[in-house]
């Protein structure tokens, strides 16, 4: 099958929306979406779109960044890419075309 693979960026993980963190929202949302599955990589550090630092600390976790990535048909990706633009929420993300399939049983 073709189509996209999206990875969202939030710099902070104690940022909230809806009373849930970024992370719980964006996951809620690519549900909504119709994308089935989604795969959550806590970073040590990084970079946001200001130039801040964010980095995982022993006493601050909640600063550590996350990468949630998506692989879906693009109709999905689309419309997960257009709730997410109306959440009011600030993301940076990459969009790549992809050929996927599922294996097995």
């Amino acid at each position: 099958m073709k189509g996209s693979q999206l990875t969202m960026y939030a710099a902070n993980q104690s940022h909230r929306k809806n009373h849930k963190t970024v992370v719980g929202w964006i996951l809620d949302e690519t549900t909504k979406a119709g994308i089935q599955g989604a795969t959550v990589i806590e970073v040590t550090e990084g970079y946001g779109t200001h130039g801040k630092l964010h980095a995982a600390r022993f006493f601050e976790l909640a600063d550590q960044p996350v990468a949630v990535t998506v692989a879906a048909e693009d109709s999905k990706i689309d419309l997960l890419l257009d709730i997410l633009r109306h959440g009011g929420v600030r993301l940076f993300y990459t969009r790549y075309s992809i050929e996927y399939e599922v294996l097995g049983a």
